[in-house]
């Protein structure tokens, strides 16, 4: 398979992937024909069948529905890794979505001013237009510090988190101010000690501090950042920490009660600048990701900066590009909603008919 034309290519079919590809069909154009989706994995569901197992429905920050098909109910203790790829591979199904998998995307390049080729390991598509849904799961982040790689016991990203049994009667130092890191803490610390480690300290809210107008005026923050061509920001940087109810009994064992950022990593543990040290099984970096945006380096997209300056979702640089799930569309519902918008962005920039 190799140098085939379509009018549209959709790279990823997480939730950003999936909505963008409903709405183009809506517009019009034929799947396979005029508009593929490629997916690096092997099977539907985006990052949520890479998630750890022991993560459930009752531990999600929400799943937004995908057009036209509610998510379906699901028990509270359901592995989320499991019952929302099934949803994913149900809605693919029966929306017809021109899904091709495993395809792994090499890069993007220009052709000769009006197209685009998206070269990957099955071959080469030429499209008027991309859509980038790619997210951040397979660029897990994780900060140098002096003596990494001296620390003798295990060091994991969360992106390589399975659930907390394998730690059972260990130490672990967990590192990270994000949800993730307040999630596992709270199921680590049934199995094992833990040490809470931070850059700043956490700001933590109350219920009735936050709602849709606080969330909308976060996300407006983050995509003020990706407007202006710097590198977004996590969202709950902005919206700070909220504990759920399945999270106080690990409170009531201060398990949050978190130490500043070390300064080097030794052989059996971490040391601060003052000379304390934490003897560590294990080092778990819940340091988040970064956009999987490498494939889009021949585009020459970035600003000086260092992100993306997207109008809409449009890249200003080239606006035949559009990133969904890319800053402030990083969520299930901005995701749903920069798919819609990306949709009608190429629609008007493809198909809108000729004046004459």
């Amino acid at each position: 398979m190799s140098n085939r034309e379509v009018r549209v290519v959709v790279i990823g079919a997480g939730q950003a992937g999936l909505s963008a590809a409903y709405h183009l069909g809506r517009f019009g154009l034929k799947p396979f024909e005029e508009l593929v989706v490629l997916d690096r994995n092997a099977r539907p569901g985006g990052a949520w069948q890479h998630r750890w197992d022991t993560l459930t429905m009752h531990d999600v920050h929400g799943i937004a529905n995908l057009p036209g098909v509610a998510v379906p109910g699901a028990d509270d203790g359901a592995r989320a890794n499991v019952a929302i790829p099934e949803y994913f591979t149900d809605y693919e199904t029966r929306m017809a979505l021109p899904v091709l998998r495993p395809v792994g995307g090499r890069s993007v390049r220009d052709l000769d001013g009006t197209r685009l080729a998206v070269e990957t390991d099955a071959g080469t598509w030429s499209a008027g237009a991309v859509v980038n849904a790619t997210g951040t799961w397979d660029r897990p982040f994780i900060p140098w510090y002096p003596g990494a790689d001296l620390f003798g016991g295990r060091q994991l990203h969360t992106a390589d988190y399975r659930g907390p049994a394998g730690f059972a009667g260990q130490h672990v130092v967990v590192v990270g101010g994000g949800h993730s890191a307040v999630q596992i803490l709270a199921e680590l610390s049934a199995y094992a000690t833990t040490t809470w480690v931070t850059r700043r300290p956490p700001r933590w809210r109350t219920g009735e501090e936050f709602g849709p107008e606080q969330g909308r005026a976060a996300v407006a923050l983050v995509a003020e950042r990706v407007s202006a061509g710097l590198p977004p920001q996590s969202v709950v940087s902005v919206t700070g920490l909220h504990l759920r109810d399945q999270e106080r009994a690990a409170a009531a064992r201060g398990v949050y009660e978190r130490e500043p950022m070390f300064a080097a990593l030794t052989p059996d543990g971490v040391r601060w600048a003052d000379g304390r040290t934490v003897r560590a099984d294990a080092i778990l970096w819940a340091t988040g990701f970064r956009p999987d945006i490498a494939h889009l380096a021949p585009l020459r997209l970035r600003e000086r900066s260092g992100g993306i300056r997207l109008d809409g979702t449009r890249a200003v640089r080239d606006p035949r590009v559009h990133l969904v799930g890319y800053g402030p569309s990083a969520s299930t519902i901005g995701a749903n909603r920069a798919g819609r918008a990306a949709a009608r962005e190429i629609r008007d920039l493809l198909l809108a008919p000729v004046a004459g």
